[in-house]
């Protein structure tokens, strides 16, 4: 990846995907990139992320810097990708590992073919989805996820969503990690709650990682270190000081 000028920035814009590393917030990963931006072009260069990832979760984020933030939009539409791990047996209040474990005291029911059917079947195509309470929605204008962590007791609608595909890919005691092909604005932990109330057992995510972005995909995707090394290592733009 070749760092562009700062007028092919203004002109064109510059989409990085970036991998991004396990209890990073999203705006970690930004904040460091736009710091590096600015030493590099010596002037304050305009970037911004197409799509959030929660700390616990790692992988694809694709950020857009420059003109490219106009794209932002049309980067989050497109198809996502994810590798869960789902963790049976037990439901946290927050849909994954943020908060503490709560056993259901019922047991996984025993695999089979027949079982995993029923999931994909029930789970594929456009559903009706509500988000865990421990999410950026705003509820009358405050984040659900600051109301819920004061107790509040919050009712949040049902939202349609596509999945396009589920498959599993293995299972360990009474975690299974499943790839997971999906449309905008659906909720991996959501997702994996509900599955957990279908099998009557509950489930948590226990582990997430994004595995596309639209057309990007975890091959395409530098490390924050390797961006940062590129823009410290590039010669300094003839344009820095327009």
């Amino acid at each position: 990846m070749n760092v562009p000028s700062l007028e092919a920035l203004r002109e064109e814009g510059w989409v990085i995907p970036i991998h991004k590393p396990l209890t990073w917030t999203s705006f970690d990963v930004v904040a460091k990139v736009r710091n590096a931006l600015k030493k590099h072009y010596g002037v304050k260069v305009k970037i911004g992320h197409a799509g959030t990832l929660d700390p616990l979760a790692s992988g694809v984020l694709v950020l857009c810097v420059g003109k490219a933030t106009k794209t932002i939009e049309s980067w989050m539409g497109g198809e996502k990708g994810y590798k869960a791990s789902i963790t049976f047996g037990a439901t946290t209040p927050s849909y994954d590992a943020e908060t503490e474990e709560e056993p259901s005291g019922i047991p996984l029911p025993d695999y089979t073919p027949a079982l995993w059917a029923s999931i994909a079947n029930a789970f594929t195509g456009d559903i009706q989805q509500v988000p865990p309470i421990f999410s950026a929605i705003r509820v009358d204008g405050k984040r659900a996820y600051a109301e819920a962590r004061k107790g509040k007791d919050l009712q949040l609608p049902a939202r349609p969503v596509t999945i396009h595909s589920l498959e599993l890919l293995e299972r360990s005691g009474t975690t299974w990690v499943v790839q997971v092909q999906c449309g905008k604005g659906t909720y991996i932990r959501s997702l994996a709650h509900d599955m957990g109330a279908f099998l009557g057992c509950g489930a948590y995510l226990s582990g997430l990682e994004r595995t596309q972005v639209g057309r990007l995909k975890t091959a395409d995707c530098f490390t924050v270190e390797e961006i940062l090394d590129r823009l410290k290592s590039a010669p300094s733009p003839e344009a820095a000081g327009d």
